[in-house]
């Protein structure tokens, strides 16, 4: 009886195989049982007469790589700097059929990438570590430098509060430096360099960076005294932990073969800088140092995702694509109109936002996001905020206290102190505003 199967499995067959060509592995291991089955359905083979399939990793053919040599695109001068082991088990070959499958999500990673990226393999290779960390922000964030997790981790390498504070990631009033992308990718160089020498493995690190250094450091000790390895695959870990290194190999073995980058149409990015970063030495706009710039508010945002205020104050750094760098000195020098049109306003009496809103002609709306404030709150006597005005810089000097942060006073009605004499008068509490919530990610249980 000749062998056959159904057009429809052929087709996905043939498109497996089509894959596996580009990367150079075998068909996953489900549509290999399937080939199987069909062939026994329709041979009469019986199962302990095939040879199984060996499912291998994604392999990169070796190439002749001139070293000295600049590349025009940043993925080849990536690939260049691949130096991590690689891993192969049946979770990369999962990830990288996961990703394979969604060419378009990949396609607008890359695209949120382009930005950043070229920075990062810079700091990457001045310090020596493989460049596949570039791809890291890939499996954190998706590239996006507003993600935000349920763990109140934030920014391109989702970093929490308090490990944000740990290694000078800045996060008051005016901005928050997780999602700064130069101050946080330096950061998180630190980091993976600094639990790369705990540990000596760049798995171990990134499960570290993942998981915790702690918890990572227990998992190996509780194996070594078992007398078992203490690689990344030999711990007991959590999903979430066994899951990402995997991932990152998948994007690895992926970006890594080029006839594979140009047959899924990934964007090609240049290997130059895309932006150049310059300190205002006065308080400016965000709209307004988008416009001398010559840059959408949009692209500005996207290059300064860290600032929290709709102006800059003095002696802040700014990212600005490269080539707009010129323009901007030109139109600065220029300019001679205000760089400001925000000024201080001081509660006199307690009211709410609205109410302060409609005296000076301003939205409500307007004041809520421009102070950070968590709603139409009542404010005290004495509370300072940011209202659209002429941009006196003597006024706005006078808007912060001495942390850098505006004094914003809002009584607590619920909250009241016995002073002597028996009095109970209503309690006012400092209040400092948080930052707007940031765009959310999937929950992660993020130790970093």
């Amino acid at each position: 009886m000749p062998f056959s199967l159904p057009p429809s499995r052929i087709n996905r067959l043939l498109g497996v195989a089509l894959v596996g060509a580009l990367m150079g592995w075998a068909a996953p291991a489900a549509v290999a049982a399937e080939s199987v089955e069909a062939a026994n359905e329709n041979t009469g083979l019986r199962p302990d007469t095939l040879i199984p399939l060996e499912i291998g990793q994604a392999r990169i053919r070796p190439v002749t790589v001139d070293l000295t040599a600049m590349p025009d695109d940043l993925w080849e001068r990536i690939r260049n700097g691949f130096s991590m082991n690689d891993l192969s088990d049946d979770l990369v070959l999962h990830y990288q059929q996961w990703y394979l499958n969604r060419p378009d999500m990949l396609r607008r990673m890359v695209e949120r990438s382009r930005p950043y990226l070229f920075h990062i393999v810079e700091e990457l290779e001045a310090r020596g570590m493989p460049s596949e960390l570039a791809l890291l922000p890939m499996v954190e964030s998706s590239f996006d430098p507003m993600a935000y997790s349920r763990a109140h981790a934030a920014g391109l390498w989702q970093f929490i509060p308090a490990t944000g504070k740990r290694f000078d990631l800045q996060q008051n009033w005016w901005q928050d430096e997780r999602r700064d992308v130069v101050a946080s990718t330096n950061a998180a160089l630190d980091y993976l360099q600094s639990i790369y020498d705990l540990h000596g493995d760049w798995h171990l690190a990134l499960a570290s960076y993942n998981w915790g250094e702690g918890a990572v450091k227990r998992a190996v000790g509780k194996n070594e005294a078992r007398g078992l390895p203490t690689d990344y695959a030999s711990l007991k870990m959590p999903n979430e932990t066994r899951h990402y290194v995997p991932k990152l190999q998948a994007l690895k073995n992926i970006f890594g073969n080029p006839a594979l980058v140009a047959s899924l149409n990934l964007p090609r990015i240049a290997n130059s800088p895309y932006f150049t970063t310059l300190e205002m030495p006065q308080p400016i706009d965000v709209k307004t140092a988008a416009r001398l710039a010559n840059v959408s508010l949009d692209e500005f945002r996207q290059l300064n995702p860290a600032h929290n205020r709709p102006i800059l104050k003095a002696d802040t750094e700014v990212a600005l694509p490269t080539d707009k760098i010129d323009t901007f000195n030109r139109n600065l020098s220029a300019y001679q109109a205000p760089l400001s049109q925000w000024q201080t306003y001081t509660v006199t009496r307690p009211e709410r936002v609205d109410q302060i809103a409609s005296r000076i002609g301003a939205s409500t709306a307007e004041l809520i996001q421009a102070n950070g404030l968590p709603g139409n709150v009542r404010l005290g006597i004495g509370s300072r905020l940011l209202v659209p005005g002429d941009g006196d810089p003597d006024s706005l000097q006078r808007l912060f206290g001495a942390d850098g942060s505006p004094i914003i006073i809002q009584p607590e009605s619920r909250l009241r102190v016995i002073q002597k004499g028996g009095r109970a008068p209503g309690k006012t509490a400092d209040h400092k505003a948080a930052a707007p919530a940031a765009k959310k990610k999937p929950a992660s249980k993020k130790k970093h």
